[in-house]
């Protein structure tokens, strides 16, 4: 079956819209405050590439270049040592903004606490943030990845001293195995997929993303008229749009969300709109391993349904294409090192401003030359080997 783009717009009338004050400018300056307590951080840079946006028909582009962050070539870290750090300032009786990242790994404060598992399912990026945060504390780390992770993200996982495993699961079955490891060995769970009774963890982790956000609207010269963001249960995608809805209020810019073809629950939770979430299952073999995932977090789809405009499953070749610019970008603009998932949402615009075909879609997204987009490659090159297959041997080539 030939992949293809598709697309749902919401419309935002006068419904009651779901409560984001948890997102708001307080919130993630409170997050960056506590992500900045850690010797290793840095703001990752936002670049800038105005001879690419010009060649593809654009006002401006705007990428958030994650690969730099903290050492661990994506941005997933945020979310988990932010959950950890709340969690562990729960059961010490502390507000978070108390335990800076020297505090949280004292041996007094690991006394008091004593010897804590913590648990996750991942595709590779989440389960490095989170084994590499439990290392930091002198703490144990169990991570599953489902069937097909690479080879690269198990033993950066392992490097961390975490126990790492492939199961013969796909994602979400990975998840349902942590939780169920996690109920019966007393371990801590921590994912960004939330269910009725588990929803502090998955809350706290979407906060820890408003890091990037906040640092994104510090670093950017201008307001942006459009906002891609990549999805996979909808955490990131949703944690920026709250944030970016709470700063610019009315005046927000027009946010849509990128999900492969073969992964797209919000995109079918958007079109059904019929109050309930819409799960995918089975084999996701989308080259976009990071958005692998069949079933949306609640509390993203919660905002992402309150002030998301649009939805679009995309097919994988695209993630491939935005690969290519961002790695060859036009005239003088610098190279941004992009995975997979990371690079989704510039390849899917890419190909939207460039192929005559889906030249119904530019004009409902409202593209055209004065458009400002804002992007977040959300990972480097976390897979080498597939990366150099798609950059250098035309793996996923275009098909018209």
């Amino acid at each position: 079956m030939k992949e293809e783009f598709k697309l749902v717009q919401l419309q935002h009338g006068t419904e009651e819209k779901y409560d984001i004050n948890f997102l708001n400018e307080e919130e993630a300056r409170k997050v960056q405050q506590f992500h900045a307590s850690f010797p290793v951080y840095e703001k990752t840079p936002l670049a800038a590439l105005p001879d690419t946006a010009a060649a593809l028909g654009l006002g401006a582009m705007y990428v958030k270049d994650e690969s730099y962050r903290f050492g661990l070539n994506a941005f997933k870290v945020l979310g988990g040592s932010y959950a950890i750090g709340n969690y562990l300032a729960q059961k010490l009786g502390m507000d978070i903004s108390e335990l800076p990242y020297e505090k949280m790994i004292s041996d007094e404060v690991r006394e008091k606490l004593g010897e804590i598992t913590f648990v996750t399912a991942t595709d590779g990026n989440h389960g490095r943030g989170v084994a590499w945060t439990a290392n930091q504390l002198k703490q144990k780390a169990v991570v599953y990845m489902p069937k097909g992770s690479a080879e690269e993200r198990l033993k950066n996982i392992q490097a961390e001293g975490a126990d790492a495993s492939i199961t013969d699961l796909n994602y979400d079955e990975a998840v349902r195995l942590a939780n169920s490891q996690a109920e019966k060995n007393g371990w801590v769970m921590v994912q960004d997929t939330a269910w009725e009774g588990y929803e502090d963890i998955p809350t706290w982790i979407m906060q820890g993303y408003g890091t990037m956000g906040f640092e994104a609207w510090g670093q950017l010269p201008e307001k942006p008229t459009h906002i891609f963001l990549q999805a996979g249960v909808g955490s990131m995608a949703g944690a920026v749009t709250g944030f970016f809805s709470n700063v610019y209020k009315e005046d927000r810019p027009i946010i849509t969300i990128v999900e492969p073809n073969k992964a797209d629950c919000l995109f079918r939770t958007a079109e059904a709109n019929d109050g309930k979430l819409h799960f995918v299952t089975g084999d996701m073999n989308t080259i976009m391993a990071g958005l692998a995932c069949g079933e949306p977090c609640s509390i993203g789809w919660n905002v992402l349904h309150s002030y998301a405009d649009n939805f679009i499953s995309c097919p994988d070749y695209a993630a491939a294409k935005g690969m290519r610019i961002l790695g060859n970008p036009e005239g003088k603009d610098g190279k941004v090192i992009s995975g997979e998932s990371g690079a989704a949402t510039v390849g899917c615009v890419a190909e939207i401003m460039t192929n005559p075909d889906l030249a119904w879609l530019k004009e409902k997204l409202q593209l055209d030359e004065n458009s400002k987009v804002l992007f977040f490659s959300t990972e480097g090159d976390t897979d080498k080997e597939n990366y150099k297959a798609v950059v250098w041997d035309g793996k996923y080539p275009s098909f018209k």
